[in-house]
C-alpha cells in the first residue's frame, strides 16, 4: 500500500493491516481503506487527494489548539497552552493552570484562550462487582397466559419472582422499533437505542386497561394473537397498536416539554407512520429533526408515541422494583449499532457514519465474516459534539437498569466498518478514543450504581481485557471459548476472577445443541460451512470429547457419562467452581433446548430470534432441571442470590 495513503489512514484511525483470528497479520485492500476514509468524509480517490487530505491531515496535527472534547480519568493531569477557566456541572467555576486529578467527577465546560470545549473527569475504576450468580434470559422466548406472541415486561416482572434466588437477570437488548410494518425480529437492529420496544409493554396491565369499561376490555382482549411455532412479530405489533388505539382515549393528557428528547422520538415515530419507516425517503422538509416543518410537529399522533413510552417506562419500574433486592439485578442488552433507516439514524444523523455497515471479520465459528448493517458513532464527531448522544443513551438505559452487558466490548476501541459491495470479509478497523468511550461508560455506570460487562469474545486485542480490568468492568468467559493454548478447555480454576462466566451466548449452540453437534448439521445445510462437512463433523466431534474430558478431570462426570442432562449438570457444576464474579445459567440450556437464538449470518433461512421456549413461565420456572441447576450457582455464593462481598 502506498506510504501516503498509509499514513492518511493512521492519521484518522483508520486499519491498513490487522491480525486475524488466527494471529496472523492481515493486510487490508486500498479500496477497503479508501472506501472507509470516504465514510469519514476524507477524500482519498486519487493520489493527489491523498496527498491533499493528508497535508490536511499533518497541519491539524501540528496546531497546539484543544481537542473539543478532554476525557480526563480521576487521579490524573493534564497541561494546558494557557491559563483556563473551569465551570463545573453544579456552575462554581474555577481558574487552572493545569487539569488535575483534584476535579469533580461529572460533565464541565473548559475555557482557554479563544477556545470553550467539553471537559469530561471520569472515574478511574468502578467499585467491585458482586459475587452473585444469575439468568441470561432472551425475554421474548417466554410465553404465559397474559403475554401476547412473546414475552413481555409482565413476564419479566414473573421471572424475576420465580427466579429461584438468582441475584441479576442477563436479557436481550429492549431497544425500540420503528412503530411500523413490517417490524424487524432481530433485537440487534434497533431504531433506537435510547428508548423501547413497544412490542414487550404488557397492555392488561396498564393503567388505562384497568379503568376501562368491560367492553373496551373485551375488545382489548379479542386482540391476542394466537400461539404460532414461531414468533410472528408482525402479529403482535398490529395487536399491540391496535389495542393501544382503544386505550388511547383514556390516557391521561401528555406533556411534550417534560422530556424534549422523548419528544424528537415521538415526532420520528408519527413521521414514520405519515412516510414510511425509511427517513431517508421522506419529504425534504421532514429529512432532519432540527427542521422547521418538525419542531412545528405537536399534535395527537406524538402525543400518543410519548404516551408509549410513559406506559414502557412504568412497566420497567415494576420490575425494578421486584429486582430491587438482588444484588445485581436487571442487566439491559446494549446492541452495538442501530439501523440507519430508523429513529436514531434520523435523530443523530450528524453523529453517525450512515455509509458504514458494521461487522466482524472472519474467526472460527462465522468462516466468512459478518456484516451486522447497522450504523454506529463517527469517532470524529463524538469529540466534534462532547458526546452528548453517548452520554444521554447511557443515562436513559441506566434509569432502570443496574448493569450494562456491552456487545462486543471492542466496539468501544474499534470497530469493523464494511464497505458498501465489498463483503464482510474486505471490510477495516476504524479507531475510537477507549479513555473516552470507556471513562464515560465508568462515569453513568457509576452514577447508576451498575455493573458493566463486556462481550470481549473472538478477535479482541489484549488491550480490550486490559481496560476493563483496569476499570473494574467484568469480560465474559463464555466455556466454548475459554481454553488453553494448546486448544484444550481450561481447568475451572484457570477462570479469569473479573469476568461473566457462561455456557454459551445467544449467538453460539446451546449446551444440548453442542452435545448433538446441531451447530454442523444447520450450518451445512444453509451453506455456512468454509470447509467439508466431513472435517467439521470430526472437528466437532474431537471438541465434544475434549469438553468431556475436562468435566471428567474434575471429578463430575462419570466415566463413559454423556446424557444431555447429566452433561448439563456438570457444566454448571464447573462453572460455579470457577473464581468469576458473575455465573449465569441460559434457559436455552437448563432446558435442553437444541437450536440456538440466532445463527450468525443467515436472514431468512434460519428462523433467528422467532423461535419460543417449547414450555410457558409456569413450567420454565418449576422444571426440575432449572431448580436443579439454580441449587447448584446458588451454592457457590450461599443463600439470597449470593454475597453482596467483594472478596
Amino acid at each position: 500500500m502506498n506510504a501516503d495513503l498509509v499514513a492518511l489512514a493512521e492519521a484518522h484511525g483508520v486499519a491498513t493491516r490487522y491480525e486475524n483470528w488466527q494471529r496472523q497479520d492481515t493486510e487490508v485492500a486500498d479500496e477497503s481503506v479508501i472506501g472507509v476514509l470516504g465514510m469519514l468524509g476524507v477524500d482519498a480517490s486519487t493520489p493527489a487527494a491523498v496527498r491533499l487530505s493528508l497535508a490536511a491531515a499533518r497541519d491539524r496535527a501540528d496546531d497546539d489548539r484543544l481537542p473539543a472534547t478532554i476525557v480526563l480519568r480521576a487521579g490524573t493531569g493534564r497541561d494546558l497552552p494557557a491559563t483556563a477557566e473551569v465551570t463545573l456541572e453544579d456552575g462554581v467555576t474555577r481558574r487552572v493552570d493545569r487539569l488535575t486529578g483534584d476535579l469533580p467527577l461529572g460533565w464541565h465546560r473548559l475555557r482557554c484562550r479563544d477556545q470553550e470545549v467539553t471537559l469530561v473527569v471520569v472515574p478511574a475504576e468502578l467499585p467491585e462487582p458482586p459475587d452473585t450468580w444469575g439468568w441470561m434470559l432472551q425475554l421474548y422466548t417466554l410465553h404465559s397466559a397474559g403475554s401476547w406472541g412473546l414475552g413481555d415486561l409482565g413476564d419479566l416482572r414473573d421471572f424475576v419472582t420465580g427466579s429461584a434466588g438468582a441475584g441479576l437477570v442477563v436479557l436481550n437488548p429492549l431497544h425500540a422499533i420503528t412503530p411500523v410494518a413490517p417490524v424487524p425480529a432481530s433485537p440487534y437492529s434497533p431504531s433506537s437505542r435510547r428508548f423501547a420496544n413497544l412490542l414487550y409493554l404488557r397492555v392488561t396491565d396498564t393503567a388505562e386497561y384497568q379503568r376501562a369499561g368491560a367492553p373496551v376490555r373485551d375488545r382489548v382482549d379479542a386482540l391476542r394473537p394466537p400461539s404460532t411455532p414461531k414468533i410472528d412479530y408482525n402479529a403482535v405489533f398490529a395487536a399491540k397498536m391496535a389495542a393501544l388505539e382503544l386505550l388511547w382515549p383514556l390516557a391521561e393528557p401528555v406533556d411534550l416539554e417534560r422530556d424534549p428528547g422523548l419528544t424528537d422520538f415521538a415526532r420520528f415515530c408519527a413521521l414514520a407512520e405519515e412516510h414510511g419507516p425509511d427517513w431517508r425517503r421522506w419529504p425534504d422538509e421532514v429529512r432532519r429533526p432540527d427542521a422547521p416543518a418538525v419542531r412545528e410537529l405537536r399534535g395527537d399522533r406524538v402525543a400518543f408515541h410519548v404516551w408509549v413510552q410513559d406506559l414502557l417506562e412504568a412497566q420497567f419500574r415494576g420490575v425494578f422494583d421486584e429486582a430491587r433486592d438482588m444484588p445485581v439485578g436487571i442487566v439491559y442488552d446494549l446492541a452495538v449499532a442501530v439501523e440507519p433507516a430508523g429513529a436514531d439514524g434520523w435523530l443523530l444523523q450528524d453523529v453517525l457514519a450512515m455509509e458504514a455497515r458494521v461487522g466482524a471479520p472472519p474467526d472460527a465459528f462465522n468462516q466468512l465474516g459478518q456484516e451486522w448493517g447497522g450504523v454506529a458513532w463517527r469517532p470524529d464527531r463524538l469529540v466534534e459534539t462532547g458526546y452528548a448522544a453517548y452520554r444521554d443513551m447511557l443515562r436513559r438505559i441506566f434509569k432502570y437498569a443496574r448493569g450494562l452487558r456491552v456487545d462486543h466490548v471492542a466496539g468501544l476501541w474499534r470497530l469493523w466498518w464494511v464497505p458498501a459491495g465489498l463483503g464482510p470479509a474486505n471490510g477495516t478497523y476504524v479507531h475510537y478514543d477507549p479513555e473516552a468511550m470507556l471513562g464515560i461508560l465508568a462515569l453513568e455506570a457509576s452514577r447508576a450504581g451498575a455493573v458493566v460487562i463486556g462481550e470481549d469474545l473472538g478477535t479482541v486485542l489484549p488491550v480490550v481485557t486490559e481496560g476493563l480490568q483496569r476499570t473494574n468492568m467484568l469480560g465474559s468467559a463464555v466455556l466454548w471459548f475459554t481454553r488453553d493454548d494448546d486448544g484444550g478447555y481450561r481447568p475451572s480454576a484457570g477462570y479469569p476472577r473479573n469476568a461473566l462466566a457462561s455456557v454459551s451466548t445467544h449467538d453460539l449452540p446451546t449446551a444440548a445443541g453442542f452435545l448433538a453437534g446441531e451447530q454442523v448439521e444447520v450450518r451445512a445445510e444453509l451453506g455456512q460451512l468454509a470447509r467439508p462437512v466431513e472435517q467439521e463433523r470430526a472437528s466437532w466431534a474431537l471438541d465434544r470429547e475434549l469438553l468431556l474430558g475436562r468435566l471428567r478431570a474434575e471429578g463430575l462426570l462419570a466415566d463413559g457419562a454423556d446424557d444431555p442432562e447429566d452433561v448439563v449438570v456438570a457444566m454448571h457444576e464447573f462453572l460455579a467452581r470457577t473464581p468469576c464474579r458473575l455465573v449465569t445459567a441460559s434457559l436455552h440450556d437448563v432446558l435442553l433446548e437444541l437450536r440456538q437464538p440466532n445463527l450468525p449470518g443467515t436472514f431468512e433461512e434460519y428462523p433467528n430470534w422467532r423461535i419460543p421456549l417449547d414450555r410457558d413461565l409456569t413450567e420454565v420456572v418449576s422444571d426440575p432441571l432449572f431448580r436443579k441447576v439454580a441449587g447448584i450457582l446458588q451454592s457457590r455464593s450461599g443463600s439470597g442470590g449470593g454475597s453482596s462481598s467483594s472478596a
